[in-house]
């Protein structure tokens, strides 16, 4: 406590006010380390677009009850509409569709072909025509559905209406037709029930129909099997009959027609004198031309080869053509000739020429050769004539052949007009065939009932409900529950727009952390402050928190600790009395000499954690005539001193902004090794950019998931926009639960011994 000797001098202090104010702030402004702005944390910044999956855990963790709340909501209300739900049970049946119906005839069908369109057009066409509202209408005529209770006066749900809507079907028909709407919600209402449910990669479709009667849904789904495949058969006979019908008609128009083209074929024929062998024969005129034509070929090939014989026997001897060669008369004479002179040769050898039988014998030789002579000669004179009438036979067969050219083609120029009849009655004769072929064909084939849809399974009536299904339910409302409630948690982490931990104060608004205190449990001994109580306790978390304030304040500065320190917050209840008194507590444990002045002159509180008298105090001094030594206290602790707020004044702001608390200020940083100021809240009151701007250093208090970032920052710039010197801040208030920063005061803080303590206050 200050003594009598310690009293600062009256006049001393009024003549020395303003310089004293205006010293203080030129040395702060010279002496200030650079600006926090500048600062950046050694913490590298993660890239934003990674998940950090440990945040999401930890985001869980602290918002576990949001999560539960969520997820017992959802499984309480989904739980209880199942239970509340009518069971609904669902008959099921398997329908084998082809493509093309069994050939029992080879006969093609007058249905269209199916294989030779797409399949997939084919398959989704008989999807929609077991959707079709006439097949339902049919049915429900069929079974009578129009007067069983579940159908009378049935409405269509609101899926269906709603997807009806989409699609654009009209809800209501004509006003005034109460059978036509009653029908019409009455499809609707079947509709909504049928599903039809392809089998992929398959030929198969099952048919599903629900319904509270199991019995009714069995019965529905057989009839709708039934008449689709009796629509089916319905359609295939209808386009047989149609096809009948108008083959009929048909064939009677082509055999009218037929008739009198042939009739005006055969006059045509007559006129012109055309005569034809048959329908595919050609003409009697062009016959003969034919057999003129092959009997010239002949006659010239017979002309070319007599004119060689008559060549080569013009032009040398006649001895070697085969004519002569072929002759046995000549070949005798030859032979008999041949002997005779063998034998007169072999006479000559004894007797002479002249003998007579060798004069005979010559003679013999000589009528020889002189009937060999005439046979050639004849044979001579055969070839000429031959040859003559080969080419008199030639030039007449060549002048027949012309003259029959001439005649048909003179035919073929009347025959234009008979081609064109001709052709015509063929067609017509053609048309009428293949119509009769199909006439008959049709005939047999609509007699025949094969069809291309076949039932694999009936459906039978089912024993267990499908619908609500209470598992699936519920596993579906766990999920949504589950993620939905985290989805929740984290929507309220991303709108929560507050300082969490000090990494994000550090990153956002780029103030150091100098220390972060926990969120203890109320003490239970009412009679002493919390404050107190977790201080006097040295394995306490609260405690070694301050205790790591105190040290980080030792180096917050290149002299150390700030000689005048202002402890403020954004706003109030973020725990500024309580970080001023504690760190003032350790100071003074550590062998300091501290001065703590309460300057919240509007909700003054350090009075009552210190549990001492606030009958006069700094306004006092502010506002009266009282000395420093009269409003200074004692503490509890050793070196410790305290200046309360005294009686809460109308005017805090002009009070604070004064020259005389400059000059305590500066009195007071002669007396005591350390002077804390216990500020007051910065938003929306002139307090505390004032003290701020006449106090060396200054500590912002921050709540964890108290203080929003705004907040916060809108409150550093007042403080900036005064030259405060704000060297870092604390964070109060942490919970054990709040993810990294509790797990850190859990493993960390209470190494060697539990925690016992209260709810920390502002």
């Amino acid at each position: 406590m200050m003594d009598n000797t310690e009293k600062p001098d009256a006049g001393d202090e009024r003549g020395q006010e303003v310089p004293r104010r205006n010293a203080l702030i030129e040395r702060r402004e010279s002496t200030a380390l650079a600006h926090p702005t500048e600062w950046r944390s050694h913490i590298e910044e993660d890239d934003d677009d990674t998940i950090d999956l440990r945040a999401i855990w930890d985001t869980i963790v602290k918002r576990k009850w949001t999560v539960i709340t969520f997820f017992v909501i959802v499984m309480v209300s989904v739980l209880t509409a199942t239970f509340l739900m009518t069971p609904i049970y669902r008959a099921s049946l398997t329908l084998q569709i082809e493509r093309q119906e069994a050939k029992v005839l080879e006969y093609q069908g007058v249905t269209p072909n199916e294989m030779q369109g797409d399949t997939k057009d084919f398959y989704e066409t008989q999807y929609e025509l077991l959707k079709s509202r006439s097949l339902a209408q049919r049915v429900i005529d069929q079974l009578n559905l129009g007067d069983h209770p579940l159908f009378a006066g049935a409405n269509p749900s609101l899926i269906a209406s709603i997807k009806g809507l989409f699609a654009g079907e009209e809800e209501e028909p004509v006003e005034g037709d109460a059978e036509q709407v009653r029908m019409l919600k009455l499809t609707q209402a079947f509709q909504a029930s049928l599903t039809i449910e392809p089998v992929r990669n398959s030929r198969l479709v099952k048919i599903h129909f629900d319904s509270p009667d199991p019995v009714l849904a069995s019965r529905i789904v057989n009839a709708i099997s039934e008449a689709f495949i009796n629509v089916n058969l319905e359609r295939r006979m209808d386009a047989s009959s149609f096809a009948k019908v108008f083959l009929e008609e048909r064939l009677q128009q082509l055999k009218v027609k037929l008739g009198e083209t042939e009739k005006e074929l055969v006059a045509f024929a007559r006129e012109e004198q055309i005569v034809r062998g048959g329908e595919q024969e050609a003409s009697v005129d062009t016959q003969v031309m034919q057999e003129f034509t092959t009997a010239l070929a002949k006659a010239q090939q017979e002309r070319i080869r007599a004119e060689a014989l008559y060549q080569q026997l013009e032009s040398g001897s006649v001895e070697g053509i085969p004519q002569v060669l072929e002759n046995k008369v000549i070949q005798e004479f030859k032979g008999h000739k041949a002997k005779l002179e063998t034998e007169y040769q072999e006479n000559l050898k004894i007797y002479k020429p002249g003998y007579p039988k060798m004069v005979q014998l010559q003679s013999q030789i000589d009528e020889m050769q002189a009937k060999i002579a005439e046979e050639l000669a004849h044979v001579r004179s055969g070839i000429r004539s031959a040859y003559q009438a080969a080419r008199a036979q030639e030039a007449m067969l060549q002048a027949k052949m012309d003259e029959s050219k001439r005649t048909v083609l003179n035919v073929q120029d009347r025959s234009i007009q008979y081609n064109i009849l001709k052709r015509e009655v063929d067609t017509n004769r053609q048309l009428y065939d293949g119509l009769l072929q199909r006439y008959k064909e049709v005939g047999v084939a609509g007699g025949v009932g094969v069809n291309n849809v076949s039932v694999v399974d009936k459906a039978e009536v089912p024993l267990q409900p499908s619908k609500p299904k209470t598992l699936l339910n519920a596993l579906i409302a766990a999920m949504l529950g589950l993620f939905g409630g985290i989805g929740l948690a984290l929507l309220f982490e991303h709108l929560d727009d507050t300082i969490k931990d000090g990494e994000s104060m550090e990153r956002a608004l780029g103030l150091p952390v100098l220390g972060m205190v926990p969120l203890v449990k109320p003490s239970l001994d009412a009679t002493r402050d919390l404050v107190l109580d977790q201080l006097d306790d040295p394995r306490s978390a609260f405690s070694e928190a301050y205790r790591s304030l105190r040290t980080a304040m030792q180096f917050s500065t290149q002299d150390g600790i700030p000689k005048v320190l202002m402890v403020t917050s954004a706003s109030m209840g973020e725990g500024k009395s309580t970080t001023a008194l504690a760190l003032a507590v350790n100071l003074s444990q550590m062998g300091a000499k501290v001065l703590l002045v309460d300057a919240d002159l509007r909700k003054a509180s350090v009075h009552r954690k210190l549990g001492i008298p606030n009958t006069a105090g700094l306004t006092n001094y502010l506002a009266g005539d009282s000395k420093p030594v009269d409003v200074t206290q004692p503490t509890p602790y050793d070196k410790l001193f305290v200046i309360t707020s005294g009686p809460l004044p109308p005017n805090p702001a002009e009070l604070l902004g004064s020259a005389k608390m400059v000059a305590l200020l500066d009195v007071a940083k002669d007396r005591f090794d350390c002077v804390i100021v216990d500020g007051p809240p910065v938003l929306g009151l002139a307090d505390a950019p004032l003290l701020g701007s006449i106090t060396d250093a200054t500590v912002v208090v921050v709540e964890a998931g108290g203080t929003r970032k705004d907040f916060l920052a809108g409150a550093l710039k007042r403080l900036r926009s005064t030259r405060t010197h704000v060297i870092g801040g604390v964070l109060t208030k942490i919970a054990s639960r709040s993810g990294a920063q509790g797990y850190y005061y859990n493993s960390y803080y209470q190494y060697g011994g539990d925690t016992e303590g209260s709810r920390s206050a502002a």
